[in-house]
C-alpha cells in the first residue's frame, strides 16, 4: 500500500459554455482581466465606453454613437442616425463630438468598420481612410475597415 504523502490530491471542476446576454457581471469581469492583462504587459489600458446621442426638444433621441477608447485607440462600434434624420449633418456631429472628446488625450487613431449597404462613402467625407475591404461576394456584405489620425 502507498504511503499516504504519495497520493495528489485533484480538484475536478465542470465547466459549463453558456450564452448569457443578460449577466451583468460580464462587464466587471471584462473590464478587470483587460485592465489586470495591460498592466501585467506594462500597457496603459485607458478603457473608456462612451455613447453620445442626438436629441430634439422633446428628449426624442434622433441619433447614437457607441464606442470605447483603449490603449492608444478610440473605436467607434456603432453610428445610428434615425431614418427622418439621415443625410442632415447629424451623423457628422456625431463622429465629430467623438473626436473631439478624445483629441488631445492620449489617444493616436480613431478606427471603425462599416458594411457595403451602410455608410462606406460617408467616413471618407470626414476624412477617414479606408484600410482595408473584406470583399463579399454580396457587395453589400464587404466589410470596410477605416481609420483617422486624431
Amino acid at each position: 500500500m502507498p504511503d499516504k504523502s504519495e497520493f495528489v490530491e485533484v480538484y475536478v471542476m465542470e465547466i459549463v459554455i453558456r450564452k448569457a446576454d443578460n449577466d451583468k457581471r460580464t462587464g466587471d469581469f471584462i473590464n478587470k482581466e483587460f485592465s489586470d492583462y495591460a498592466l501585467k504587459s506594462g500597457v496603459e489600458l485607458n478603457f473608456e465606453e462612451f455613447c453620445f446621442i442626438a436629441e430634439n426638444d422633446e428628449q426624442n433621441i434622433l441619433g447614437v454613437i457607441t464606442g470605447r477608447a483603449y490603449y492608444n485607440e478610440v473605436h467607434i462600434a456603432d453610428l445610428i442616425v434615425g431614418e427622418k434624420y439621415r443625410k442632415k449633418g447629424l451623423g457628422s456631429k456625431l463622429v465629430g463630438a467623438v473626436e473631439k472628446e478624445y483629441r488631445g488625450k492620449g489617444y493616436d487613431i480613431i478606427t471603425l468598420t462599416t458594411f457595403g449597404f451602410q455608410a462606406p462613402e460617408f467616413y471618407p467625407k470626414l476624412g477617414y481612410r479606408i484600410e482595408y475591404v473584406r470583399e463579399n461576394k454580396n457587395p453589400k456584405l464587404s466589410k470596410y475597415f477605416l481609420s483617422k489620425k486624431l
